[in-house]
This record gives C-alpha cells, structure tokens and sequence, in this order.
C-alpha cells in the first residue's frame, strides 16, 4: 500500500512541474532559513555547556548604584578570591580569577602581537573543562615561567603542536616562558577565549592583586554540593563590610557583590566586561523570522494544494467508488506532503553547505555544530513530520472529502468557504512580509542615523594608537613630540579612554554639596580638547601658561555642570575632588559643550576631565590631504622608539561603529529574510495567479472577442488575488510601527518613525505583488481567444 501511495505521489509530482517546483521551492528556502537559525541557536544556548560541574560555577559580580539604578561590573580586585575562599569554607569549593591582557611573544625572529592572553590561577585548567592534548592540567600552570598555547598558537610559533612543549617563547622581550601544555582550540561557545593562558601569579605585586579598590580581574568560584548561591549572596553584605566598609565611607562608593551562573555569563551585558556576550534578544529574533518565513512556506502548500483540488476530483471519486476509505484518502495525501517536505530537506541540506560561509561571516564565527551531528538530522525528522501534516493535513481532509458523484460528474466546486480561507491564508503571509519590510526600513534607517549624527568632536582623520606596552608608555613624550613637530599632524593627545571607548566612573566631593556625586572620568593631557575639536563653553581650556594645572585644574562638560547644580559660568572656580584618585581639591577651570563620548543607546553622562597620569590611548589628529602619508608618518615616529613591537592603529571614526555591530548584523539578517519571506509569498501568489487565469481560461477567450483589452483583462484577474495583499498591508502597518517603537526604546538618540516610512513599505509589497500576478494576468490575456475556445 505505502509503496502504491509512494509511486502515486511522485506521478502526481511529476505531471503538475510547475506547482510542485513553486511547493518545494518555498518549501526549501523556509527550511533552509529553520536549519540556519537552528544552528545558531543550538551554538547559542551550548555556551559554556561543555564544563565538568558547569551547574555550580559562578561568576562574582560586583554593582553599585548610579541614579537610582545598579550598574553591574565584572572586574574584581585579585583579593577577592582568597577572602571568599576563606569565609566560605564548606560553601565555596574553588575559585579561579582571570585577568585578560595582549602582550609581545617573540620566539627567535618571530614576533607577534597577541591580542587574546589570559593570566590564571594555576587551578585554571581543572576548574574549567578547556581539555590539553599536551601536558598535565594539575600542573601545566603551577610553575610561575610556564605558560599554555592553544593548538593554533602552537603551529603558529613552533610549526607543530608536537614540536611545542618544552620550548622557550619570550614574553615582552624579558621573561622567559616554558611551554607546558598545549589545550585544544577554545570553542566558539565558549564566553572565554584565548590563544595564551599565563600564570597570574606574575602579576601578585599589581595593585589590582593587593588592593581592594582597583579592580582588574574576574573571578570565578565552584560552590560545593547543595549549596544554594542566593544563601551566599545573602551574606555579601557582611563580606563587604569587614574588607572594605572603611574604603567604602572613605570614597563614598557602595559596591554589593551577587552571582551570576556561568550558563547565564554569555547572555549578561554588563559595564566593563570585555569577554564574549551576546544578546538573548537577538535569538528570539532569529526564532520568530525561522517561523514566520516557514509558516509562509506551508501557507503555499496549503493554498495550492487546496486550488487544484478540482483537478484532482475525479480520481478521489473514482478511489471512493473502487472502495477507499477516507481514512486511507486522507494518509495519501499527507503522504505525498511528507514527500515534498523531505525532498525540500534534501535540497535545503545542500543549499546549507552553500551559504554556511557566507552565515559564519555574518554572525561573526564560524558555528561549531558539525552537519554530521545527530540533532540536525533529528530536526530534519521532526521538520519533515511536523511540516508535512501541517501543510498536508487542510489538503488532505478538504480533498478526502469529495461526494464521489459530484466528483466523477465533474461539477466539483471549490466554494466561498474555501476561497475565503485561501485569501486569509495570503492575508498572513503579507502580513508577515510587510512588518518584515517595516522593520528592516526603520532599522536600516536608525543605523544611518547613529552613523550620521553629530557627535560634539570630530572623529575624522583621527588614529587610535594604544598605549599596551612599557616601551611606548615609558617614551609617550617623545612619540608625541616627535609627531606634533611634523606639519602633516594638527595635534596629539594621550589620553585614558577615546569617545567609544573606556571612562571610569568614581565619586567626587564637590563645593557646596554635603553628598558626594558621581561622574565618569576622563585622564587627559592638555591637548585633549583640540585634538577632539571640543568647544569650550565657559573658562578656558588647560593651558601649559597656567603650570599648576596638572595638579590643581579639572575641565567638566556641560552635563556634570547641570549634575551638580550649575550653570557652565557658576561651574568656574567652584572646587571638586576625586575621593580615590586625588588628595586635594582641584579647581574647574573650564566647562566643554557635551559630546557624545558613549554609544548613542546611552544619554550623556556627566564627565570630568583630569590631568591626572593615566594613559591608555594615544589620538593623532592628522591635517586633511595625504592620509596614508599621515599614517605613515606615525608608524615611522612608532617604530623608532618602539621596534620590538608592530605598529597597530585604528581610526576614531571606525571606533565609534564598533558600538553598533550588534545592531547592524541585526539590520543586515533583517533585510535577507525580509527579501525571502517575500519571494515565498510571492511563490504562492504566483501558483495562485497560474490557476486563476487557468481556471478563467475560456472566460478570458469570450472576453476578448467581445472587445475586452489586455488591461481591462488584467485588472479583472489582479483585483482579487490583490485585495488580501491590501488588507494584509493594513494590519501589517500598525503592528510593525508598534514593534519598531519599541525597539528604538533601546536608543537615547533615535530617528524619527516617518509616515513615509509605511508607505515605503506598503508600496514595495503591494508593487511586487502586483508585478507577480501581472506577469501571469498578462501572459493569459495576450493568448489567442481561438486557442482558448477551440473546444466550445
């Protein structure tokens, strides 16, 4: 029997070409958009899975208050691992901190910048499950000149991993490292990477490892069995008086300690955490797209099958009158869906392997779920299950259905009733497409926006050179005197953090206020504000006229001046005072206009501006005209006072849309699926178009030997088949302007939501719509009447 129904199936597939290529083709493309998105989310939510007693690691985080909201860090002090170790004995099993770093490797003439280093406890690689082809992970970190490469790292320096262990790889031109290890290549589902792990025991002197203030390193602990973390977190408060209630009185900063399950690490966005994260929002986008865009491709099923059930009458009447059941009529049909959907399977298997690399650039990394793995395949099942009964089962039941004599008779009508659910059917699948479009106009259009807006500074022609090394740290005069001296160079300043980048935040004692307030911070010299093309709103900018400056001057902007009470003009002469960083009052010597030194999802902070030594960054602001001599000229000014280490520069500009990456892949996955969900939907209305004018053959023939035009004949085909396509349009609108409202909630700074914007939208729908059943309407109204009623 099921062979009889296989063979019947694939016949009827075969003598209907062009419906079935229209079925498995929107059938495919949703399948494949599943597979993708599957893939993703498999690799998404398997982060950090794979740790022996994953379940009982946490991260401890540290938050304080800034405006009646609490801002959650990752960075601790390096003490604040051995004091949790030893007031939570029995509670807390182990603890691991990290600190993450790029240094200079050199292994004979072979030098690298390395960009992903981590420093660990040696217990590094038995709290975490990172497995070592070579070495011993009890061990491998014990020593305090041994060091972990990954496999890549390996190859890299020593040819092979074999040929690895046991050599010697310089770290920062002094300190020789012993290969100990070599661990397997850090996952892509991993929140931590690395290409290097050193032991931190080479940084215990830091202050960041001996005082309890400055904060540098995450830390990690394994609680024991049956500990519940909330009865932990409940004694922090406790904790964090006895090592740090005298700081927090002194400085006037309030940190509260909580945990976060390191399942929950990748998807926490918190401030200062520069490990890998992701955002669960933009999951639950790429799951609602894999749905919609399949919904519409079972939408086509339905809505094809069900149009040519009038062609396939005569054989259900004649199957009812040689003695099938319904039951079997109905498992027929359905069967011959399944087969659709598993050869829309197998082409969509292929198209996978096509447009997976293109997929691993757009997400940032390539997937780490192999195509050979079991829960693809059992998607694939249950996808060809759950789809095949889905989009079969209307068809299946509405063609089983059939009064075997109307059936053989011929007068087989289709009905009101079934043309009114065809229509709501390509109601939903426009309506899908059009808040598609929607968002894809509106997120395209923020974008623009963001990349538009003026800033307050001039970000153009501006380079980033860090300060990540002793060599240009210890000659930062030179290198800029060197470049300010060149006339191709308008200015340079040094700085601890550039507009997109990194700004403390600490609390200040100001004249005339009982409580302290706080500000976030920026250490710079005194060409900060030119290089940046600050304006200056009231004062004056730090001048080397005035020597006391760099002890005794700030510069706030014009936020903190409203913070704290101001006006710009009140603001000059009143005193401030760093609680951590300063041991005297310093004077306001000027207020800048505000600037946007955050991403754009952020309003304006408060910011002062000190001259206090901390120096991260380096901005040369070139003159217009020759800007690769201009970079040129400061990699020459670089590697004079810093050969051992390669020249690395970005620019300002770039820096500032790093900030919006996120976005943008949003935007870019947006705009393809709204492309595809379109062409689905227009598949379907194209196969409906085809059996409308197929149906209306003879209709058209009559029509135009009595006088009917080829546009009259059109409209009369397209009005119809267009009319949900309208109504889809409608509800698709306010849906769509809802949705994207609040999305753009997650920006200080936004574009505005145009009327013109839904216009857009429902202009390309309905425009591409209507070329689609006016490519058919037309080829049907231009056929020779005497073809069409050659029969009559």
């Amino acid at each position: 029997m099921f062979k009889n129904y296989l063979k019947t199936a694939w016949r009827n597939l075969m003598k209907n070409k062009a419906f079935s290529l229209i079925n498995i083709s929107g059938l495919t493309i949703g399948i494949t958009v599943c597979m993708m998105i599957f893939l993703f989310i498999m690799n998404e939510f398997s982060v950090d899975n794979f740790h022996k007693d994953g379940s009982r690691i946490y991260r401890v985080m540290r938050g304080f208050k800034n405006e009646d909201k609490v801002q959650r860090v990752a960075y601790l002090s390096g003490m604040y691992a051995p004091a949790i170790l030893n007031d939570f004995k029995g509670q807390v099993e182990s603890a691991v901190r990290i600190s993450q770093n790029d240094n200079l490797f050199t292994v004979g003439n072979k030098s690298f910048h390395e960009k992903k280093v981590i420093n660990a406890d040696s217990n590094f690689f038995t709290f975490f499950s990172f497995p070592l082809v070579k070495g011993n992970a009890t061990t491998a970190l014990q020593d305090l000149h041994s060091i972990v490469l990954t496999e890549t790292s390996a190859r890299k320096y020593f040819g092979s991993v074999d040929n690895a262990v046991g050599k010697i790889i310089m770290l920062d031109k002094g300190t020789p490292l012993k290969v100990t290890g070599i661990a397997k290549d850090v996952p892509s589902n991993s929140h931590i990477d690395f290409d290097m792990v050193v032991p931190l025991e080479n940084y215990k002197d830091r202050s960041w490892m001996t005082v309890w203030i400055n904060n540098a390193v995450y830390t990690y602990i394994k609680l024991a069995p049956n500990t519940n973390p909330a009865q932990i977190e409940k004694q922090f408060p406790q904790f964090m008086e006895k090592y740090m209630g005298s700081d927090m009185r002194k400085y006037g900063f309030h940190p509260m300690l909580s945990l976060t399950a390191l399942k929950d690490v990748y998807f926490d966005n918190a401030a200062f955490d520069s490990a890998k994260h992701d955002d669960k929002t933009v999951v639950y986008i790429f799951l609602s797209i894999a749905v919609l865009i399949l919904l519409i491709a079972c939408i086509n099923f339905m809505n094809l099958s069900t149009i040519r059930a009038a062609e396939r009458s005569k054989e259900v009447g004649l199957r009812k009158v040689l003695g099938a059941l319904r039951n079997n009529l109905v498992w027929q049909f359905i069967g011959e869906s399944v087969l659709i959907t598993a050869i829309s399977c197998i082409i969509s298997l292929a198209l996978l392997l096509v447009v997976l690399p293109w997929y691993n650039q757009l997400l940032g990394y390539s997937l780490i779920v192999s195509l050979n793995t079991w829960p693809l395949y059992l998607f694939l099942i249950g996808v060809i299950i759950v789809v095949g009964f889905l989009a079969g089962s209307y068809p299946a039941f509405f063609l089983s259905a059939f009064s075997p004599i109307q059936a053989l008779k011929g007068k087989l009508r289709l009905g009101k009733g079934g043309s009114s659910f065809r229509q709501a059917l390509v109601v939903v699948q426009f309506s899908i497409s059009v808040f598609l479009i929607v968002g894809t106009i509106i997120i395209t259009k923020q974008m623009s926006f963001v990349k538009n807006k003026q800033l307050g500074y001039n970000k153009e022609q501006t380079v980033i050179v860090r300060i990540d090394n002793n060599d240009i740290y210890n000659n930062i005069n030179a290198f800029k005197n060197n470049l300010q001296n060149n006339s191709n160079v308008q200015s340079v300043s040094a700085m601890s953090g550039e507009p997109g980048g990194f700004f403390d935040g600490y609390a200040f004692d100001l004249e005339g206020h009982s409580e302290r307030i706080n500000a976030r911070t920026e250490f710079a010299d005194f060409e900060f504000a030119k290089t940046l093309g600050l304006k200056v709103i009231a004062g004056r900018d730090f001048s080397a006229q005035f020597p006391t400056d760099t002890a005794s001057a700030v510069l706030i902007n014009r936020t903190a001046a409203t913070k704290f009470g101001w006006t710009p003009e009140q603001a000059i002469g009143k005193w401030i005072k760093n609680t951590v960083r300063d041991d005297a009052n310093r004077k306001i010597v000027g207020v800048v206009d505000d600037f946007n030194f955050q991403s754009l999802k952020e309003n304006i902070d408060a910011l002062v501006i000190s001259p206090a030594e901390d120096r991260r960054v380096v901005l040369i602001k070139l003159k217009a005209g020759n800007l690769q001599q201009g970079i040129a000229l400061v990699k020459d000014a670089y590697t004079k006072l810093v050969p051992a280490y390669p020249f690395e520069y970005t620019f300002l500009d770039e820096q500032f849309n790093d900030l919006y990456k996120k976005d943008i892949r949003q935007q870019t996955i947006l705009t393809v699926f709204a492309m595809l969900a379109i062409f689905v939907a227009c598949l379907g209305l194209f196969g409906l178009a085809s059996f409308t004018a197929t149906k209306r053959f003879k209709e058209i023939g009559v029509r135009k030997v009595l006088g009917s035009s080829v546009q009259n004949i059109v409209v009369l085909l397209s009005k119809d088949l267009l009319k949900p396509v309208l109504i889809a349009t409608c509800i698709a609108l306010p849906v769509g302007y809802w949705a994207m409202n609040k999305w753009l909630q997650s920006f200080a700074y936004k574009t505005s939501v145009n009327w013109w914007v839904f216009l857009a939208a429902a202009a390309i729908t309905f425009g591409i719509a209507f070329i689609t059943v006016s490519f058919k309407a037309i080829k049907a109204a231009t056929v020779n009447p005497v073809k069409s009623l050659r029969t009559e």
